[in-house]
């Protein structure tokens, strides 16, 4: 009975594809009801959590992904205005970004450098070949410039996309108990924390925290990526060839 339950959905899922739209959606309310059921506990991120729902879904139906994503692909097209209206808490707090602009400009490059770069060096010391190596280099990054700067220095672009989500993912669910840990409470050092090391998705934790996070986790994500840009084809070889 289970299997022709089962079955009976798949078959409507393939015939509707806009369904999936719906389950997109769905799956991130019912994550989000229990984020908020469970006080926002790290682990029970709602992308995470939403995430798992939808492929607990694909595996039990025996969808393909390419199918899911053909309904759900309006989502994905929303990705690009949701980016831009970043610029929103970006103008309302700029006066505080302003006056924070040598910190800034201080812990950029510092912050760029130590999100990544340790993870190429461990990658070399376990024995992994350059090309895994050069694809965690831009882990920290959105994932258009992480898979074009990875393919520039050759390589494995489909390493670098895993990884880039699986850095943004782990960035927002334990960033709440590193900032408790460090006694981080300023709300621009924990956006901008959250945006150099975790890209999109640590901005989306930051506007649950307010817009002033917000703000400095939109700027830290743009400027990473143009500095990630910059050192990744300069430095990565030059550290691996001489640690080969």
């Amino acid at each position: 009975m289970l299997y022709d339950a089962v079955d009976g959905l798949r078959a409507y899922l393939a015939a509707s594809p806009l369904a999936w739209l719906f389950a997109t959606v769905a799956a991130y309310l019912l994550a989000r009801s229990l984020f908020q059921r469970a006080r926002q506990h790290p682990f029970v991120n709602p992308i995470v959590v939403a995430i798992l729902l939808l492929g607990a879904v694909l595996w039990l139906t025996g969808v393909d992904y390419a199918d899911y994503f053909a309904g759900a692909q309006f989502i994905h097209f929303l990705l690009g205005p949701v980016t831009v209206l970043l610029a929103v808490p970006l103008y309302k707090a700029l006066r505080l970004v302003r006056r924070a602009a040598i910190p800034l400009a201080v812990a950029l490059p510092v912050g760029s450098l130590v999100a990544s770069l340790p993870a190429v060096v461990l990658a070399a010391l376990l024995g992994a070949s350059d090309a895994v190596a050069r694809a965690l280099a831009t882990k920290s990054v959105s994932t258009p410039i992480a898979l074009g700067v990875s393919e520039a220095v050759g390589g494995l672009t489909a390493i670098t996309a895993v990884v880039v989500v699986f850095t943004g993912v782990l960035g927002g669910m334990m960033s709440g108990v590193v900032f408790r840990a460090f006694r981080v409470r300023s709300p621009a050092a924990q956006g901008f924390a959250l945006g150099l090391t975790a890209h999109g998705i640590g901005i989306g934790r930051a506007v649950q925290i307010d817009d002033t996070a917000a703000a400095f986790a939109s700027v830290a994500m743009g400027l990473n990526g143009l500095v990630t840009a910059l050192w990744v084809p300069a430095l990565v070889p030059v550290v691996l060839a001489t640690m080969g």
